[in-house]
């Protein structure tokens, strides 16, 4: 297959996407990278109907190179996440209405252009969590106990804050100071526990954790109500059950066994059938317990795609390497009908 991968500046040290981009091509795979923050592109040639199998973002939200991906889908080529998918979620306004709006567990969210403006919420609903709706990563976060406090320095509007631009702010949902982070790699969940950003002096050691039944029905009606295949929730155990408080497309995999091998076949596997939310029929009920990898091509299947370069087709364990271990934490993919290229100004 042809794949061309969009990669911004933030991540071009980042083993997530470039080890991916090293396995597809060890896989047999041509692999095309775009780097939108620093080169000139010719997007009249880089850009045209059957010049690859599927575009793959890997950028920061606001970044140039969700537009190339918009501009991939318009001519009829498949997007990796789906392009109508990425855009709910870069806008965290925007991911906090829909999410509520069918039923998914988020807290009330307020925006504003400047913190000051929070200063009309409510005095009860301090501890606010502030922060800039295109954020990523963590970047500028901040908890602000009281009103006085949104203009001090280091808020939201010190000298490391965000500039120009939509804030949102919600209430502080109590927890342990641990952040469950939730990776679904083709409607395969994967529960993480790390340290909450806002408790950075609370010692927590980044693992693989059980992933509960909630939790699971949670995450997959996320990538169900957003259309999102590979993508993370970030979730607050908090006093009355589990909150949704970040939503990311194509994130890190962090502590997800065999990380690099799940995600390559994954994207090989949306390349060829058409990315389009694979949680949307995979949240139907519960989800239940995974006990092997699917997908992931054998090392007599990679050594021909080397020699010819074709596809390596789908088999039980990565090239060169044992098969991924067992875990207990994955729930499982449900086969989906293959569709049309995604595509711009199309319904879901």
């Amino acid at each position: 297959m042809r794949l061309c991968f969009l990669v911004e500046e933030q991540y071009r040290h980042d083993g997530m996407p470039l080890e991916v981009i090293h396995q597809l091509r060890a896989w047999g795979h041509r692999v095309d990278v775009l780097w939108p923050g620093r080169s000139l592109i010719r997007i009249s040639e880089a850009i045209q109907a059957g010049s690859h199998d599927a575009w793959v973002l890997k950028t920061v939200s606001g970044g140039p190179g969700l537009t190339l991906l918009e501009a991939a889908a318009s001519v009829g080529l498949t997007t990796v996440n789906d392009v109508r998918a990425i855009r709910g979620v870069r806008d965290k306004a925007l991911a906090a209405v829909i999410a509520r709006g069918k039923g998914l567990p988020v807290p009330v969210t307020y925006a504003a252009a400047r913190p000051e403006e929070f200063a009309e919420i409510a005095e009860a609903e301090f501890p606010l969590v502030v922060k800039p709706a295109d954020g990523s990563s963590g970047r500028a976060v901040r908890l602000v106990a009281t009103p006085d406090r949104l203009l001090e320095p280091g808020g939201p509007a010190g000298p490391d804050g965000p500039v120009g631009g939509l804030l949102i702010a919600q209430p502080y949902v109590p927890n342990s100071g641990t952040d469950l982070k939730v990776y679904s790699v083709a409607g395969e969940l994967y529960a993480t526990e790390r340290c909450s950003p806002l408790h950075p002096a609370h010692a927590v050691r980044e693992r693989q954790v059980p992933l509960t039944p909630e939790v699971a029905r949670i995450t997959a009606e996320i990538g169900d109500v957003f259309g999102l295949d590979l993508y993370g929730v970030d979730i607050l155990l908090g006093p009355d059950g589990p909150v949704v408080v970040d939503i990311n497309d194509f994130p890190s995999f962090r502590q997800v066994p065999d990380a690099v091998a799940r995600v390559s076949a994954a994207v090989l596997d949306l390349a060829r059938n058409g990315a389009w939310g694979r949680g949307r029929e995979a949240c139907g009920g519960e989800a239940s317990v995974r006990e092997d990898a699917q997908d992931m091509p054998d090392a007599q299947d990679t050594q021909a795609a080397g020699r010819t370069g074709a596809a390596a087709p789908p088999a039980t364990a990565q090239a060169g390497a044992t098969a991924a271990p067992p875990s207990p934490f994955a729930a499982p993919s449900v086969p989906r009908p293959t569709r049309p290229a995604a595509s711009i100004g199309g319904g879901r």
